[in-house]
């Protein structure tokens, strides 16, 4: 650890069944960075044909999810009604507010040997927005702004910088950027961000002059200048923003209030939460899973 990063969190595997997942947020360490409660990297996931992620409808509330994929295709089907594939460079945005079901299954490419990367992400959502009415929006790839900066290629997924603005929209103070960075290159932001997290995809980072590993989480001292460097190609996310507050991540479902998330696994124990239209196939809740001890109080 250098005197530029505060921590540096290493992921958890996940078995989703047909896909094994990293994930860094919720972390013992770290329950969130900036408004990101969540944090999910899938794949690089090599399927022959017939195979491919199947996650079944399931409830969320009190959050958005953020899809972001790099290679591959998921169906988002929803209790709206919405279809949706998803691929890469889109941006997949459904907001759960006081209530949502969704499942993410694969694409098209089901029937052929296919292959899936990518990272979602879910966002608290502010107080005043966590019964919000449900929303989807989704983000062509041609919508999101991608640019260079001294030699650097950067995509705006959410939020501003460099004088850019993403179209996705947000709900509190975000940043959600990705950078390709040749090697010998680097990038910086400025200071100004309350909370920002460093994730190295691939290639070999530096923060300052600290190693970044990949496929970890580094958390750079609050309110410094964040300068990234790359000793060979790299790919490196940046999230980060102004924290909401306490927040109980209880499986699928994300509130301030632990009563509520009481309510809402009574809710789906009791068939209360709108259904994917055609689908009746679901996630049970899990038996008897109580708060780990690490979560907020």
């Amino acid at each position: 650890m250098s005197d530029a990063v505060v921590l540096s969190l290493k992921p958890a595997e996940k078995d989703l069944g047909e896909l094994t997942v990293r994930r860094i947020l919720p972390h013992a360490e770290r329950r969130s960075v900036g408004p990101f409660v969540f944090f999910d990297h899938m794949g690089p996931a090599d399927f022959p044909p017939g195979k491919g992620i199947q996650v079944r409808p399931h409830p969320h509330i009190g959050l958005a999810t953020v899809t972001y994929l790099f290679e591959g295709e998921i169906i988002h089907r929803d209790s709206l009604g919405y279809v949706q594939p998803i691929r890469p460079g889109a941006v997949n945005l459904m907001t759960a507010g006081r209530g949502i079901v969704h499942s993410e299954r694969a694409g098209e490419d089901l029937d052929t040997t296919s292959r899936l990367h990518g990272i979602q992400i879910w966002i608290a959502l502010p107080l005043e927005d966590e019964e919000c009415e449900p929303e989807f929006e989704h983000y062509a790839a041609g919508h999101i702004p991608r640019f260079e900066v001294d030699g650097v290629s950067l995509t705006l997924v959410m939020g501003s910088a460099f004088d850019r603005s993403s179209p996705v929209k947000t709900r509190s103070e975000t940043l959600y950027l990705e950078c390709r960075i040749p090697a010998g290159r680097s990038v910086s932001l400025p200071g100004d961000w309350a909370e920002l997290g460093v994730y190295p995809v691939s290639g070999d980072m530096r923060i300052g002059n600290a190693p970044c590993p990949n496929g970890q989480l580094s958390v750079p001292v609050p309110g410094s200048a964040l300068k990234l460097s790359a000793q060979a190609d790299s790919q490196v996310l940046i999230i980060g923003g102004e924290p909401l507050g306490k927040r109980i991540v209880w499986w699928n479902l994300v509130s301030s209030s632990r009563e509520r998330i009481e309510q809402a696994k009574r809710d789906w124990l009791e068939g209360r939460f709108a259904m994917v239209p055609g689908d009746t196939e679901f996630i049970p809740l899990p038996e008897t899973r109580a708060p780990s001890p690490d979560l907020p109080s």
